[in-house]
């Protein structure tokens, strides 16, 4: 009994391992479109995503395309992965994260993503009116609080421009850590109002956010703007991108860039645009755009050599 218990055993591994290559050889559908996310909250993503996903599939059937999915993931790393082996055909993300796709793995970017009006954005420093600093030079020796290690404006485009400027970064373990004065010691606050309220306290000297988010009463209290003062901006680059893989095929990619484009003047697309991170308009990448892209795609990468 044991013996022939072996052998159906055997039997099944060996089906097992045969069908398994069949999988990798079907590869991807060419008629699903597959949008891809960064996500630490599924659902949540899933619902903003799925509508404007539903409206694109119907106007790409010229193209192949009959179903569309939706595939996360949990980090950058394992979406480079998605879209090396062809398992996500489109990404919306921040610029960032963008960059640093484009970097890992050759994906193009198709557009340009416009979220409530605005394009572009900018990095805003700031610090305590009274804390007697008043430009970039002078931050070595004091502590600057990041957003999270996936932030564009909060973490890779103002580390870049610390680590141009020629300051080095060096992780602390708390607000009370010891900072080398010779470099300028950073912390994550995971959120915006977080880090107005780590500076206006003292947590922190420096912290750092978008134009939009200093402005936004919700991240950056009234009661708190008095005493800050703002002691560095970066240029302005472009807020979030769509991003296709390498390797899609042009008549796909050429069709999807139609019908983003012509959304924002589609009555039928409107829910779906403010589903998607209230996105008001998808715009063709300009030069100016194009360059500021290539400068955060070197600047990620020195804050990933560097600093991470």
């Amino acid at each position: 009994m044991a013996g022939l218990r072996r052998l159906v055993l055997l039997s099944l591994i060996a089906l097992a391992s045969a069908a398994a290559p069949l999988s990798a050889v079907a590869g991807p559908d060419p008629g699903v479109l597959v949008l891809g996310r960064i996500s630490d909250d599924p659902k949540i993503h899933y619902e903003q995503l799925k509508p404007l996903l539903d409206y694109v599939v119907p106007r790409m059937a010229d193209v192949g395309i009959r179903e569309g999915r939706i595939l996360m993931a949990k980090d950058a790393h394992q979406m480079a992965s998605y879209l090396r082996r062809g398992r996500v055909d489109w990404v919306t993300e921040t610029t960032g994260t963008a960059m640093l796709l484009r970097r890992s793995t050759q994906a193009r970017p198709l557009l340009l993503t416009e979220r409530n009006g605005a394009s572009h954005y900018r990095s805003v420093f700031f610090a305590r009116r009274d804390s007697g600093l008043r430009t970039l030079g002078d931050l070595r020796g004091h502590s600057v609080a990041f957003q999270r290690p996936s932030s564009t404006s909060a973490y890779y485009v103002p580390a870049a421009e610390l680590l141009r400027r020629g300051l080095s970064l060096e992780i602390l373990l708390s607000p009370d850590d010891q900072i080398d004065s010779a470099s300028v010691g950073y912390l994550f606050a995971w959120s915006e109002l977080n880090i107005s309220t780590w500076v206006h306290k003292g947590l922190a000297d420096v912290g750092v956010m978008s134009n939009l988010d200093w402005d936004s009463p919700n991240r950056m209290p009234p009661a708190f703007r008095d005493d800050l003062v703002v002691i560095g901006q970066t240029d302005d680059y472009p807020r979030a991108l769509e991003m296709v893989r390498a390797d899609l095929d042009p008549r796909v990619e050429a069709r999807l860039r139609e019908v983003l484009i012509d959304a924002a003047g589609d009555p039928e697309a409107g829910e779906a645009l403010a589903r998607f991170f209230n996105t008001t308009r998808f715009m063709p990448i300009d030069d100016e755009s194009q360059r500021a892209l290539d400068h955060i795609s070197d600047g990620v990468a020195r804050v990933r050599a560097e600093v991470e």
